[in-house]
């Protein structure tokens, strides 16, 4: 999506980088994926490409559900959350 609306902004890998006071091979990287973003730096790069983050947030999580891409991690987690709750909450008994 990042590549994509670079594109569509017509600037160039070093041109982005320039906002960003960045390298092309960051832009490069993160295009790629091989390097990840935090929020606060997804901010400012959707604010270099003069986009609303909201707007893009909603659009990414939107396109992420129709694919159903969730971390594994985040999973395991739940997963891990929805046994303990399971074994710790008390079970209303058959004759109640």
């Amino acid at each position: 999506m990042l590549r994509g609306l670079r594109e569509r902004k017509r600037l160039r890998q070093t041109d982005l980088a320039v906002l960003l006071g960045k390298s092309q091979a960051t832009v490069s990287k993160v295009e790629r994926g091989e390097r990840r973003l935090d929020v606060i730096q997804l901010r400012d790069w959707i604010a270099a490409l003069d986009i609303s983050f909201l707007r893009f947030v909603r659009t990414l999580d939107a396109e992420l559900r129709t694919h159903g891409i969730t971390d594994p991690r985040i999973r395991q987690r739940t997963r891990r959350r929805q046994l303990r709750a399971g074994a710790t909450r008390r079970r209303p008994r058959c004759d109640e």
